[in-house]
């Protein structure tokens, strides 16, 4: 989804680096210098700029070497979702099945099996 910048918006660079780092910016440029129909130089670049988390959901290589199993990997692996009341990250799992660590939100299902486990322990 491209990012789309209008006037009425106002935003200090906090704000645009937490978009940025949280959708991702691709930069894609061919460049082409050829003489009479005969091509003599091309320069493909491709640069991208993002967090851990959005580069791995969409699947960006790493440079070589990259070491998979560090905790922030692994983190920036489970799937998040926001919470509806407070608007933060948190783990899908987690917000559905327990509720919002940040502002207590609680999911329908987590309702409901709260609700089970007070029947069965009367």
């Amino acid at each position: 989804m491209p990012m789309q910048a209008t006037r009425n918006e106002s935003g200090t660079l906090v704000d645009v680096i937490d978009r940025v780092l949280d959708k991702g910016l691709v930069i894609n440029a061919d460049i082409c210098v050829s003489v009479a129909g005969v091509e003599l130089l091309g320069i493909k670049v491709r640069a991208a700029l993002a967090s851990f988390e959005t580069a791995a959901k969409y699947g960006l290589e790493f440079p070589s070497g990259t070491n998979y199993e560090t905790a922030a990997w692994k983190e920036a692996m489970v799937g998040k979702e926001e919470c509806p009341q407070c608007g933060k990250k948190v783990s899908a799992e987690e917000l559905m099945n327990e509720g919002c660590p940040w502002c207590g939100w609680i999911s329908a299902k987590a309702k409901r099996a709260k609700e089970m486990k007070e029947v069965l322990a009367e």
